[in-house]
């Protein structure tokens, strides 16, 4: 065992004090130290149930044998955090997660973990850390948000941003405002739809780091202590048999992973972090793989905000598994590979069949014959863009309109809801990158203001920031390479005619090679935003968002 460097022999006295010091017994010191790290806070709503979790999985481990030790980890709120300086901060805890997970894990010796995410970065942040520490590992998150109710309808996040969009129009009363506001976000956990935090719980199932249910199992069921539960036992398992993340995290678990995204029709935000957890992994992801994928996977789910189905929908109609088999019916999955249930992809999901064909389409009726998200290049992004195709209204999916070009959100933002985005027009934010913004900045007041105010099917938009999850329209993110380390995006000028087609995978701009190489000898590196702290570290060290915006060491 690992935790015998701390405590086992007589060089490991010293050590032994200290585990006195805590009020830990002999026998709790000869079993296996299990660290079970728990991302509760109070200020992430996602978050604030993660405590009756904690105590469920450390009763799990118990129960199976071993000793749980609680150590935390930190979490953002993007939602919270949207619209201002703090969404810099978002992306960028996604390393200070995994950083110090693997200090608190390995400076104390724990012989296996169970992560406890929910949120956005949070998901990420602890699968890099899995892959990085390789000890056995489960993943159990807080479970989604059930949906709001407004009017009669169910609604979401998503709702509440547009909303604002839609009173500035003034097709909303303020006292319609409100009511979103009451009435949206009614419950803790993630987020209702199909955004960033939904679409990696979703995804640790199918890499095969989660059990059944851990990306769909409402917060407030019940069920969820008993998954907590069950993953601190299983994990004493795993400890037994020596599984480990990267037994899991192998190349084809992470294309399993880009395979169900496709169908589940993830956030774009999925299209930086696999390759992040997969370089964590030892596994060399490339985003351009993603086309290949989509061009032979159907797109089986509109959740929102592409559609009107939520998370507690997909749950009933048989979860993630559901649509593993719905795919595998194709044979477009990986079955024999290993996961935390200690049985391959193919044993978990052979009996979970689709209970509702309206929340998960047959693979022979998909929503469409090509996935969820798709990469676009052309002369404005060579090595890559990334769009949400499945929440692209079909009239957008090959747009032609005068660039209204931006610094950064807040002037975008300004000009959107002061009236001066008019139909056709292709509004390109930029300096907004994992190097320029720093932090590469979720742009969804913008998106959700173009909505709100009737122009999504009629209004681009594209940056080298990223979107929520909640984004909807002809919103492409993840331009590389950036404008900070002057990219093609850099070099757009008011007015400029951007040709979009989604389906041909191009994003252009009509000018020739030649005038873009006379911009590209006029330009100026910009000064950076940020000159101290934690921000400006990041800044010299990130890369590119089509390598995943990993730190380069």
């Amino acid at each position: 065992m690992k935790s015998d460097a701390v405590t086992k022999g007589i060089q490991q006295a010293p050590h032994r004090s200290l585990f006195n010091a805590l009020g830990m017994t002999k026998e709790e010191m000869d079993r296996p130290l299990v660290g079970i790290v728990s991302s509760y806070n109070e200020i992430v709503p996602g978050h604030m149930n993660l405590d009756k979790i904690v105590e469920a999985v450390k009763m799990g481990v118990a129960m199976a044998g071993g000793t749980p030790i609680v150590f935390p980890a930190i979490a953002v709120c993007d939602g919270i955090a949207m619209g201002h300086i703090g969404m810099k901060y978002s992306l960028v805890t996604r390393d200070l997660i995994c950083d110090s997970t693997e200090a608190m894990a390995l400076a104390h010796q724990f012989d296996a973990l169970v992560m406890v995410p929910n949120c956005d970065k949070n998901v990420p942040g602890l699968l890099m850390a899995a892959a990085r520490i390789n000890v056995p590992t489960v993943f159990v998150s807080g479970g989604p948000m059930l949906a709001g109710h407004v009017k009669g309808e169910k609604r979401s996040l998503s709702s509440m941003f547009e909303a604002v969009g839609s009173y500035t129009a003034g097709s909303m009363s303020a006292e319609d405002v409100q009511e979103y506001e009451e009435k949206v976000c009614p419950t803790c956990g993630s987020c209702s739809g199909m955004y960033t935090a939904n679409s990696m719980n979703c995804l640790t199932e199918v890499l095969g780091m989660g059990l059944r249910g851990n990306g769909t199992i409402p917060a407030v069921y019940s069920a969820r202590l008993r998954l907590a539960k069950h993953a601190g036992m299983k994990v004493m398992e795993l400890l037994e048999k020596n599984i480990r993340p990267r037994d899991i995290m192998t190349e084809k678990a992470f294309l399993n992973a880009l395979t169900v995204d496709m169908a589940l029709g993830c956030s774009t935000n999925s299209m930086l972090h696999l390759p992040a957890i997969a370089h964590e992994a030892g596994v060399e992801l490339n985003v351009d793989i993603a086309n290949e994928i989509s061009a032979r996977t159907p797109n089986l789910c509109h959740l929102a905000p592409a559609g009107h189905t939520y998370i507690e929908e997909l749950n009933e109609a048989g979860g993630v598994y559901a649509v593993m088999n719905e795919l595998n019916k194709k044979g477009l999955l990986y079955t024999d590979l290993m996961t935390v249930t200690g049985q391959t992809v193919g044993e978990n999901i052979k009996d979970c069949v689709n209970k509702n064909t309206e929340v998960i389409r047959p693979v022979e009726n998909p929503y469409s014959q090509t996935g969820g998200i798709a990469v676009l290049k052309g002369n404005i992004a060579p090595d890559s863009a990334v769009v949400k195709r499945s929440a692209v209204a079909p009239e957008m999916m090959k747009h032609s309109g005068p660039a209204r070009v931006f610094d950064c959100e807040e002037d975008a933002i300004a000009a959107i809801l002061g009236g001066r985005i008019v139909s056709g027009d292709v509004v390109v934010i930029r300096y907004e990158g994992p190097k320029g913004g720093p932090g590469m900045r979720e742009m969804l007041n913008p998106t959700s203001a173009i909505a709100g105010m009737g122009l999504g099917s009629e209004v681009a938009l594209i940056t080298d920031g990223r979107f929520s999850g909640a984004s909807r329209g002809a919103s492409i993110g993840h331009v590389s390479p950036e404008a900070a380390v002057g990219g093609p995006i850099a070099l757009i000028e008011e007015g400029d005619i951007i040709d979009i087609d989604i389906n041909a995978n191009s994003l252009n701009v009509r000018l020739t090679d030649e005038e873009l190489a006379a911009r590209k000898a006029k330009w100026q590196p910009r000064e950076p935003k940020v000159t101290t702290g934690y921000l400006a570290r990041y800044a010299k060290l990130v890369t590119g968002a089509n390598r995943g915006a990993v730190l380069e060491i």
